[in-house]
């Protein structure tokens, strides 16, 4: 079973293209997990990079940025590629669903932080790709 679940805050704003031959949209970005603090020891963290397809793609580009805090569920892909004569592997995220956790980061005032989400989306909205997901 390849699955992941990942609570992160993004380390920048998402990039979005659109696929030429169907405009699918592709958005990308990466969110940095904290990892439980040991007694004594620095705090840390992990860093991982996202890829969302679709509707999905098109709300993670429209109401995530730098800073704001996500939930994401997918699987784990791996790859490689040549750089330089050396060869370079990956492993990203290709994301099933991404949630919208937080209002802002951790250095926005309160005041916004109260807010939620750009636009008016309530903290917690989901990302979802179908309405079919939906509860209601």
């Amino acid at each position: 079973m390849n699955s992941v679940v990942l609570i992160g805050r993004l380390t920048r704003d998402p990039e979005v293209k659109y696929a030429a031959e169907n405009q699918l949209a592709i958005t990308k970005f990466s969110i940095a997990v904290d990892r439980i603090p040991k007694a004594g020891k620095e705090k840390q963290a992990d860093f991982f990079n996202i890829t969302a397809f679709g509707k999905q793609a098109d709300n993670c580009g429209k109401y995530l940025s730098k800073g704001k805090q996500v939930g994401v569920q997918g699987r784990l892909e791996t790859g490689s590629y040549e750089k330089d004569g050396r060869k370079v592997y990956t492993t990203d995220v290709i994301a099933d669903r991404v949630e919208f956790l937080g209002g802002g980061d951790r250095n926005e005032p309160q005041a916004m932080r109260d807010q939620g989400t750009p636009a008016g989306i309530p903290a917690g909205f989901s990302a979802l790709e179908d309405d079919d997901d939906l509860p209601f």
